[in-house]
C-alpha cells in the first residue's frame, strides 16, 4: 500500500465512524442540506492526504497521530474547565490583579493582546495559537483527555437554546440567562444590523456546569446589562459578578449552514475569507460577530472580556474549522496564506472610530512596497503572548499538520 493509499484508508475510516455515531447535532435548520458544510471538510480530508504526500510533516505528525478534533466531549470537558477555574493564576505580580484562576490568565491576555489578536493578519492564525493553548492547559494541566470540541453553529441556528450546548442540563456549557430588561445593543452596521434586541435572558446563568461560576475581569465594551464597572479602566481589576447570558437568536440568524457553506466556497482569497467571517462585505455581521453575540450576556457580548464566558472556545473552535476547510479546498496555495494582503479588500464602510476600525486601518504588510516579500513576512511577523506563550511566527500557525515547521498536529472530523 502506498503512502497516499493508507492515507485515503484511514480517511475513509475516519468518515465510517462519525455517520455511524450519535449525533444531537444533525438536525435541519436552513435551506442548505445539514451536512453540507461536513462534506465540504470530507472532500478536505482527501485533499490533505495527497498534500501530505508530496509535503511530509516536518514532525512526527501524521493523519493517524493527529488529534481529532469533534464537535462534543460533554462532561469530561466541563469537569476540566472547572478544573483550570479552580487552579491559580501564573500571571506576573501586577500584570492582571482580577486574574485569580489559570482560567482568569486566558481572559487577561485576551485583554492585554486584543490588537495583536484582531488584526487582519493575525486574528485567524492568533486564535488558532490562543485555542491551541487553552486546549493543552486543559489536557496537561487538568487531565482532560480529548482535545477542543467546536460549535457547529448551523445545527442550531434557529433556536441555540435548545442545542446540547446550551439546553442547561449538566452536560452542556449551561443554558440562557434569567430574563432582565435591557434595550438590547447596537452596532456600527447599516440597518437592521445596527441593533441587536433582547434574547429573553441577560442575568445570570443559574443552571449546569457554571451556575455558579465568578467572572473577575472586565468589563471593558459590555452590552448595556447595567454591569458593575472594573476598577481599573482597562477591565484588568478584581471585578466578581455572576456569568451572564442572553442567546440570541437575531444574531444565530448569520451563522446558518448557508452562511458558513457560502464563506468557504465564495471566497477565492485570504482577504475575502477575512472580510466576508467578519461581516465586512455583505453589510449583516459575519458568522464571527454573528457567534460571539448568539452567546452575548457578560462576558461573552464584550470584546475584549469574551472568553470568560466557556462558550468562547467553542467558537472559535468552529471559526479556526472553518478556516482550516477554506484551506484544504486548495491546499498547495492556501496552507500558508493569511488575511491582509489587500487593503482594497475591505467594504467601503465607515468604521472609523469604533472598536473595529482597525479591521480595515491596520493592514500590516502591503505587497505593492518596493522589496516587499510575502514568503519573508511570514517568517518575521509572529503572534507573542508575553507571559501566557511565544512568539510563533504566522507561517507555523497556517498549518494544523506541521508541513510549515509548526507544533500543530490535529485535524477536524
Amino acid at each position: 500500500m502506498t503512502l497516499k493509499s493508507a492515507f485515503l484508508a484511514l480517511i475513509a475510516t475516519l468518515l465510517l465512524a462519525r455517520s455511524g455515531a450519535s449525533n444531537p447535532w444533525r438536525r435541519e435548520t436552513n435551506a442548505y442540506p445539514v451536512d453540507i458544510v461536513d462534506e465540504l471538510q470530507d472532500e478536505g480530508l482527501e485533499r490533505l492526504a495527497s498534500y501530505l504526500a508530496k509535503n511530509p510533516p516536518q514532525s512526527n505528525c501524521t493523519l493517524e497521530t493527529a488529534a481529532k478534533r469533534m464537535e462534543w466531549h460533554r462532561e469530561e470537558y466541563t469537569a476540566a474547565v472547572l478544573c483550570l477555574q479552580s487552579l491559580p493564576s501564573r500571571a506576573p505580580e501586577g500584570a492582571a490583579p482580577g486574574a485569580i484562576s489559570r482560567y482568569d490568565d486566558f481572559v487577561a491576555i485576551h485583554i492585554l493582546f486584543i490588537d495583536t489578536l484582531h488584526t487582519p493578519a493575525h486574528i485567524l492564525p492568533a486564535h488558532r495559537l490562543y485555542t491551541y493553548l487553552y486546549e493543552q492547559a486543559l489536557r496537561e494541566e487538568c487531565g482532560y483527555t480529548g482535545y477542543q470540541p467546536y460549535w457547529n453553529w448551523g445545527r442550531y441556528a434557529d433556536d441555540p437554546a435548545s442545542s446540547p450546548l446550551f439546553d442547561g442540563t449538566m452536560a452542556s456549557l449551561g443554558g440562557n440567562g434569567e430574563p432582565v430588561d435591557y434595550p438590547g445593543a447596537t452596532f456600527p452596521y447599516p440597518p437592521p444590523w445596527d441593533h441587536m434586541p433582547p434574547g429573553g435572558g441577560g442575568g445570570c446563568v443559574t443552571d449546569g456546569p457554571f451556575k455558579d461560576m465568578t467572572v473577575t475581569l472586565g468589563p471593558v465594551a459590555p452590552v448595556p446589562l447595567n454591569i458593575s464597572a472594573n476598577p481599573q479602566p482597562n477591565g484588568l481589576g478584581y471585578n466578581p459578578r455572576c456569568l451572564r447570558r442572553d442567546l440570541n437568536k437575531f444574531a444565530s440568524a448569520v451563522t446558518t449552514h448557508q452562511h458558513t457553506f457560502d464563506l468557504i466556497v465564495e471566497s477565492e482569497t485570504a482577504d475575502a475569507f477575512h472580510d466576508r467571517m467578519m461581516g465586512m462585505t455583505l453589510q449583516d455581521w459575519g458568522v464571527h460577530v454573528g457567534g460571539h453575540y448568539t452567546i452575548n450576556g457578560d462576558p461573552g457580548g464584550d470584546p475584549y472580556v469574551s472568553p470568560g464566558d466557556p462558550a468562547f472556545y467553542f467558537h472559535h473552535g468552529m471559526i479556526d474549522r472553518v478556516w482550516w476547510i477554506w484551506q484544504l479546498q486548495d491546499p498547495e496555495n492556501r496552507m500558508t496564506l493569511v488575511p491582509g494582503q489587500d487593503p482594497k479588500a475591505a467594504a467601503p464602510l465607515d468604521w472609523a472610530g469604533t472598536l473595529f476600525d482597525h479591521y480595515v486601518s491596520e493592514y500590516p504588510f502591503n505587497p505593492g512596497e518596493a522589496g516587499f516579500e510575502y514568503e519573508e513576512y511570514l517568517d518575521t511577523d509572529a503572534v507573542d503572548f508575553g507571559w501566557l506563550a511565544g512568539p510563533w511566527t504566522l507561517r507555523e500557525l497556517a498549518d494544523t499538520v506541521g508541513t510549515t515547521g509548526g507544533e500543530f498536529c490535529y485535524i477536524y472530523v
